[in-house]
């Protein structure tokens, strides 16, 4: 039995989607909602869905899991509530690695890009938790997966009970189906994709950085896939732990993303440039991409999928087919 948090998202519904392949039957801690949530798990429904609430309750009595991944938490980088975030990201999070801990269990839990802030050069994305000392995040969010990754820094180098796997993989920015439900934190990709496909232009953020082109922002852009091949991976080398970095290790421009979405649409290149919501200059990340150096030399060896492939199978074999679910 493996329990799934956050199971019904987008990440976790993908992972769920493979776990269901590999016959492994799953807990997902998660709230459907009625905003169709639930449509994430329709070709591949867990064993049982149990709300947040009664967790504590579940793990009392729970035999035989054989790994926790933790992917739930507020992930919008617009939440304001920090008593709700700390309890759902940090304090839920120390729980359950706790009980991992006593009861001998693999824990892998989703850290995030967003810990890394203003970070703009690629020697700042170094992963591994000797290197997360002095960031800076700019949200609550990346703030609150900054202090767990902290707490774990901590716990680990104090020699306290660990759990016999632990891994955080920080995130950078995820794209694919089962992404729907998320309103704002949509992935850029899908939302180019609905400017294009109705005959617009794919409108981009004019650059507030001097000396940086109009759509010339870059960020490390990962395939949903591939980010679940890895948390497979881990699943199947419990020797390997540690915090690290999951983009595909290379930066793109916006632009790069905004054409390749006109070319798998057969569109012709139509881009405007908007400027910027002066409520997001002050968290926006211009430059992302992950080193990924640290889970090359863990062993993952897969390459990742770039990025014009990966818009390409999303488009074709989902957005176009009005099938947007795994």
């Amino acid at each position: 039995m493996i329990i799934v948090t956050g199971g019904a998202g987008f990440i976790g519904s993908c992972l769920q989607a493979a776990l269901f392949k590999e016959g492994e039957r799953t807990i997902i801690v998660d709230r459907l909602r009625s905003q169709g949530k639930w449509r994430n798990l329709a070709a591949h429904p867990p064993y049982q869905i149990i709300s947040p609430e009664a967790l504590p309750g579940f793990l009392e009595k729970a035999v035989g899991v054989k790994a926790v991944f933790h992917m739930g938490a507020i992930s919008t980088t617009a939440a304001r509530e920090g008593d709700l975030v700390w309890a759902t990201n940090v304090a839920l999070s120390q729980r359950l690695w706790r009980w991992c801990a006593v009861n001998h269990v693999p824990f892998i839990y989703a850290s995030s890009a967003a810990t890394y802030g203003a970070a703009n050069q690629p020697e700042d994305f170094k992963d591994g938790i000797e290197s997360i000392r002095n960031l800076k995040p700019l949200n609550l969010y990346g703030w609150s997966k900054q202090a767990f990754d902290l707490w774990v820094a901590d716990t680990v180098s104090a020699g306290e009970p660990c759990p016999p796997q632990w891994v955080g993989l920080k995130f950078f920015n995820v794209y694919g189906p089962n992404e729907y439900h998320k309103d704002s934190m949509i992935s850029v990709v899908k939302v180019k994709y609905d400017e294009v496909s109705s005959g617009e232009s794919a409108r981009l953020f004019r650059s507030t950085v001097p000396g940086l082109a109009d759509g010339g922002q870059r960020r490390d852009f990962i395939w949903v896939k591939d980010a679940v091949d890895v948390m497979i991976w881990l699943l199947k080398n419990p020797q390997v732990s540690g915090l690290f970095n999951c983009g595909s290790g290379v930066a793109r421009t916006y632009l790069d993303l905004a054409l390749a979405v006109c070319d798998a649409c057969h569109r012709g290149r139509d881009i405007e440039f908007i400027d910027m919501p002066s409520s997001l200059r002050a968290q926006y990340q211009s430059f992302t991409c992950a080193n990924m150096q640290a889970l090359r030399n863990a062993g993952y060896q897969k390459p990742f999928t770039s990025l014009e492939e990966g818009i390409r199978c999303y488009i074709d074999h989902y957005l176009k087919q009005g099938n947007y679910y795994l």
